[in-house]
């Protein structure tokens, strides 16, 4: 099977397995053999499906001219499910269109399935896991684990205030990613990693003890789905499929900062519930998310 991603990036071909900033769209395109295309480039031959990452800025394009050179065409969702409902009232009607004109609907989480299912009636609306290519990891060090990392900075997008009160129980020393978002003054309440490539990030991450991301905004997923592949417990939402599926022991209802309080306190206090939580996301890391079992599920459901 042919496959081809559609995005805003202006490169043209194939993502190599050893790229430094594997982030989730390159693993996917990499797992498939893909063959990326700027949206509005015209490929030179013909695929079995094409994937369209749709702007967030920028939603306005026609998928018509994709369908020219696909046999079914796929809209994968970009950001939360409500992102285009900030968009002014012509580009709403135009990104709905683009959904309901789709062959597929590829979703985050199985909570994002249920939300356009609802909206769109369409008829083909699957979950495309987050993935993560491991190759340009290499060999980590063997390192004493210590402190606390939050999953974002301190804005509603990312809950990084929510975060940095639960992660206080269980580090003195709290730390976060440096982001697009990242408020001014933050660095006098918690510490800041630099501005950091997808490999580097992973090395970094793996000399963290625990990880707490009370975010709201739901997407891929990728911090609770990086800090079980090192088996970092991960304090997190319902409704997020990598924080559920990975951190079962350790996810919360929305806005239940009493309940991640409490797991926290356990998380410190309790070594053998620390030592069952890190293995036990280590494990279902394995079990769902592996580029085989990715493949494998991908494979099957598109036979379907």
């Amino acid at each position: 099977m042919k496959i081809a991603f559609f995005t805003e990036m202006g490169f043209c071909g194939k993502v190599p397995r050893e790229h430094p900033n594997m982030r989730t769209e390159f693993a996917w395109m990499t797992a498939l053999d893909a063959d990326h295309y700027n949206l509005r480039s015209v490929p030179s031959i013909q695929y079995d499906l094409g994937i369209v990452i749709i702007p967030k800025k920028d939603p306005e394009f026609d998928i018509n001219q994709i369908k020219q050179y696909c046999k079914k065409v796929a809209v994968m969702q970009e950001g939360p499910s409500w992102y285009w409902q900030d968009y002014s009232l012509d580009k709403q009607i135009w990104y709905y269109n683009t959904l309901i004109d789709s062959d597929i609907i590829f979703t985050h989480n199985e909570a994002d399935k249920r939300y356009y299912l609802g909206l769109t009636n369409h008829q083909d609306v699957r979950v495309m896991p987050s993935l993560m290519i491991e190759d340009s990891i290499g060999t980590l060090p063997s390192v004493e684990r210590k402190d606390v990392i939050i999953g974002g900075n301190f804005v509603s997008w990312y809950g990084g205030f929510d975060s940095m009160i639960i992660a206080q129980e269980l580090s003195d020393n709290v730390w976060a990613p440096s982001m697009g978002r990242k408020q001014s003054g933050e660095d006098q309440l918690i510490k800041h990693l630099p501005y950091l490539e997808w490999k580097d990030w992973i090395h970094k991450l793996n000399e963290f003890k625990y990880g707490v991301h009370l975010m709201r905004t739901h997407a891929a997923g990728t911090f609770a789905l990086n800090c079980a592949y090192l088996g970092i417990p991960c304090i997190g939402y319902k409704g997020l499929d990598t924080q559920e599926i990975c951190h079962p022991d350790l996810t919360v209802e929305m806005g239940d900062l009493d309940s991640a309080k409490k797991i926290a306190q356990n998380l410190r206090n309790d070594e053998n519930f620390y030592i069952y939580c890190s293995k036990l996301s280590k494990d279902l890391y394995n079990l769902h998310y592996s580029e085989s079992q990715f493949l494998e599920k991908f494979l099957i459901y598109y036979d379907k």
